[in-house]
């Protein structure tokens, strides 16, 4: 049995509600009134949490593709001019921190580099999260650790070899790691999610699912194997511009989530087999020995 890790107000971990998370991750497209109408989506259906990006440009942006072109609504660019374009700043969160309290949900982001950390910091975030593309950057490893915040991290794109290095930097004693797979959208067949029994058994600390598939059904299943976390992006809708929104939930689709993964929850019951109230009348009529 794995411990649970408290995050905010909530213990995540087996015999806990799942936790949701409601990954609005970049795509706001630099708009902070966007961010706050997925913000209060996630607040009205339910979510526990949503979840942004953060990066230094300049840093997280990989060289060779800084001058690369590209085409984007605010006219052709480079690659890194649109980095800065969509990146938010201290006004930006000191925003977003104000609309998630007033509605109840909290807020936290994947830093991709370690002053990203640092300006996170200032804002008490509930955890801090690892993308998958970042699980062997150790220097930003132990900054994550350092803070002394619960940290969830995803596995995706990652060799077990890369997961044990980033584990054994991380520590367990605070850790929620995802099972992911980073294809954009995901296919069933490479959702392998038997994975998040593979991760609590070698590790011993609670495991969630990041999903980019289309649907709902990989992430319902994800929880009846287990998962003690449920992660999925959200947007407004998925013909928006940008890399993420077409593997993302519209509204509806968060809701009908949130709702599946409650139901799936009930469902699951303790594994003690009993008899119940409603099968005692079928017992009496159709039982003859």
């Amino acid at each position: 049995m794995t411990s649970a890790v408290r995050i905010g107000e909530a213990e995540v971990g087996a015999g806990h509600p799942v936790y949701t998370v409601a990954e609005i991750g970049i795509n706001h497209n630099g708009d902070v009134e966007i961010a706050k109408q997925l913000i209060e989506i996630a607040a009205r259906v339910g979510a526990d949490a949503v979840k942004f990006q953060k990066r230094t440009p300049d840093i997280a942006t990989p060289p060779d593709m800084r001058d690369t072109l590209r085409d984007t609504p605010w006219g052709r660019m480079t690659y890194l001019d649109y980095r800065y374009r969509v990146e938010f700043g201290a006004a930006e969160y000191e925003e977003i921190g104000r609309y998630c309290k007033e509605l109840g949900v909290a807020w936290f982001a994947s830093p991709w580099d370690v002053p990203s950390v640092e300006f996170l910091e200032r804002f008490d975030v509930v955890t801090h999260k690892v993308a998958s593309a970042s699980l062997t950057d150790l220097d930003l490893l132990k900054a994550l650790r350092d803070t002394g915040k619960p940290i969830i991290a995803s596995t995706g794109m990652s060799t077990m070899d890369e997961i044990d290095s980033a584990v054994a930097v991380l520590g367990t004693e605070r850790l929620v790691l995802l099972h992911a797979t980073s294809t954009y959208p995901c296919p069933p067949e490479e959702a392998n999610l038997r994975m998040i029994g593979t991760l609590a058994e070698r590790f011993g600390v609670p495991v969630g699912y990041s999903g980019h598939e289309r649907g709902l059904q990989v992430s319902v299943a994800a929880v009846a194997l287990g998962a003690c976390m449920v992660e999925r992006h959200v947007t407004l809708d998925r013909t928006m511009w940008g890399s993420d929104q077409a593997a993302s939930l519209e509204p509806e689709g968060l809701r009908r989530l949130v709702r599946d993964i409650r139901t799936v929850e009930v469902a699951l019951g303790d594994g003690v087999k009993r008899v119940f109230p409603g099968e005692e009348a079928p017992r009496r009529r159709l039982r003859r020995v």
